[in-house]
């Protein structure tokens, strides 16, 4: 269990903001967003330091839009500055729940990508067929409307297992509370 006082400290630390910052920008130099966001970097991460560090801080709505690729999906995206707290959090709390992950979860995992997963379904479709010498079935499945379905008491409890920081269950609150600025509703998936 993580009781650590200074956990929250760690995950609001300017040198983690930063690391943050750069990883939430990974891919998206060009974007108009990050673009903004870089005019003005070392306030804006300053700026969010303080917010987390005096806890005023508060999620912008979510922005929610429809893509068709090729099923139809509401997707809601958060704005860039929270997508900076989110890796924020990420980068110091994957380190306690990565020992308990199931191992074979690939999604936004380091070293668990598209390759891990292909070479696991290999290794698992060579033993089920019996090294390709009999029948086996697989199923590929999808939860519906997951992320707006998912309980975030039972979320909380279950992170509340190992955290117990309560600034950080503040915090993880705070951003599960967001909702969108749409009339499409809140609770999307949050990319």
């Amino acid at each position: 269990m993580e009781n650590a006082e200074n956990l929250y400290e760690k995950i609001i630390s300017f040198e983690n903001l930063i690391l943050a910052y750069k990883k939430a920008r990974k891919g998206k130099t060009k974007k108009t967003y990050v673009i903004e966001f870089e005019k003005n970097l070392n306030e804006n991460l300053i700026q969010l330091c303080e917010e987390l560090k005096i806890q005023t801080y508060f999620p912008k709505p979510l922005e929610t839009f429809i893509v068709r690729d090729p099923k139809t999906r509401k997707i809601s995206k958060s704005d860039f500055r929270d997508r900076v707290i989110h890796h924020a959090l990420v980068h110091i709390l994957e380190e306690i729940y990565e020992q308990i992950f199931i191992y074979d979860s690939c999604a936004n995992r380091i070293g668990k990508g598209t390759l891990f997963a292909i070479k696991r379904f290999d290794y698992f479709k060579i033993k089920a067929t019996n090294n390709l010498h009999s029948e086996a079935f697989c199923l590929k499945a999808d939860i519906k409307h997951y992320f707006q379905e998912v309980d975030h008491k039972i979320l909380i409890d279950i992170i509340n297992r190992r955290i117990q920081d309560k600034k950080v269950l503040f915090l993880i609150k705070k951003i599960l509370a967001n909702t969108s600025n749409t009339s499409f509703g809140g609770g999307a998936k949050q990319v």
